[in-house]
Order: C-alpha cells, then sequence, then structure tokens
C-alpha cells in the first residue's frame, strides 16, 4: 500500500501542496485531477524522490520516505511528461540501453517481450520514425523494466491518437489486476480517467472537477 499524510511542499513562500492525504492499495489504478498549478506533477515528483517534501508523511509497502530511499526507488516506476528517449536510436536499442541502467537485468526476449505486451513492435525502427502513441508506449516500457511495484504516470497519453490511449489504459488496468501493482495516474481527459481508472482522487481547491465526475458517477475524493 501507498500511504501519504498531511503532505506539504512550499517553495520559499508559496505552498504549492497542503496537507494532502491519500492512500493506494495493490491491484488500483487511481486517477489524479486538478487544475493547471494544483500541484499534481510536484506530488508525483515526491512520491518518485526527485523533490523532498516540506512535512508529511510516505509510506510505500514497508518503507518510509526518509529512510533506505535506495531501496524505495527500486520498486518505483516514473513517466514524467517530457519523453526521455534517444530519438536516432531504435527500439531495441533505446530499451537495451535503459536496461542496462535498470535495478533488474532482463533477457533481450524479456524486454521485447514487455514491447509486445503493450503492443508496440517495431523493434528494429528508429524512435524518430515512431508514432506519438509509439514513442509514449516505448517511454512506459522503460519505466517498466525493473518490475516496478509503484507506477507513477504524468499525463502519459497527452497529444497521442484515440486508439494509442485505448491500449495504454487497457495495458495499466492489465497490469494492475493480474500483477498487482498500484498505478496513480494524472489526466485532463475525463473519458480516460472514467474509463480506467477504480477511483479518483482531485488535489486543488477548485471543485470542478469533483462536481464533474462525481456527476459521472465517479467515485471521487478530495485530497
Amino acid at each position: 500500500m501507498l500511504r501519504v499524510v498531511d503532505l506539504e511542499k512550499s517553495y520559499g513562500n508559496k505552498k504549492i501542496l497542503n496537507q494532502v492525504s491519500f492512500q493506494i492499495s495493490r491491484g488500483e489504478v487511481v486517477g489524479l485531477v486538478g487544475e493547471n498549478g494544483a500541484g499534481k506533477s510536484t506530488l508525483l515528483n515526491i512520491l518518485a524522490t526527485i523533490t523532498k517534501a516540506s512535512n508529511g508523511f510516505i509510506q510505500l509497502g514497508d518503507f518510509v520516505y526518509g529512510k533506505k530511499m535506495e531501496d524505495i526507488r527500486k520498486i518505483i516506476g516514473y513517466v514524467p511528461q517530457e519523453l526521455s528517449l534517444w530519438e536516432e536510436f531504435t527500439v531495441e536499442q533505446n530499451i537495451l540501453f535503459f536496461e542496462k541502467l535498470s535495478w533488474k537485468r532482463r533477457t533481450k526476449e524479456e524486454c521485447r517481450q514487455l514491447c509486445i505486451d503493450m503492443q508496440l513492435d517495431q523493434w528494429k525502427e528508429s524512435v524518430s520514425s515512431l508514432s506519438g502513441g509509439m514513442k509514449r508506449k516505448l517511454n512506459m516500457a522503460i519505466s517498466l523494466l525493473h518490475d516496478p511495484m509503484l507506477l507513477l504516470l504524468d499525463e502519459p497519453t497527452v497529444g497521442i491518437d484515440m486508439k494509442s490511449k485505448n491500449e495504454i489504459g487497457k495495458y495499466l488496468v492489465k497490469l494492475a489486476k493480474e500483477q498487482g501493482k498500484m498505478i496513480l495516474y494524472t489526466s485532463h481527459d475525463m473519458n480516460e480517467i472514467t474509463t480506467f481508472c477504480d477511483r479518483v482522487y482531485a488535489i486543488g481547491n477548485d471543485p470542478f472537477y469533483i462536481n464533474l465526475l462525481t456527476n459521472k458517477g465517479v467515485q471521487v475524493e478530495k485530497c
């Protein structure tokens, strides 16, 4: 389980996160919504151990943040909005390069199967020739190389076609239900949120997303 209690983050006098609390159980895909500037990316950066919180408590499985941070990083996968790929390399070269940097060793066959599972079969093609959806799939595949317990996704389908969005969403649900992963997923696409997420948390002071999703029959809580 991921448990977050009274999390706060400030930059100088500006408070970005104010007493944010929520939890995610294994096997869940949980949406995170809120207006621009509400702190969604900041929250993911803190959970990914890229940024330190100003105050609050975070526990992931048996680990408490602030202690054994290297062990925590080994069980987290993070997909930021920005693609982190070598455009001039092939899909194969990219994933094998990142496998060398991963916490867990994978064979070439396992790496290729990971791509196939995500319906990314352009193994020998250069990344520069891929569609936006295929690049997003490769970016996600790289984040899964070390088999993380918690997967953090910051707008993972922004700017891509509906078919790729649907394929990625279905794959995330499969990961959660079949492998027991915890997935925290930010998106401005309410169709994705309502289709693929078990529950939704709203961050920030604007009630727009809470009202919108509640009217659609979605379970949404303020965090």
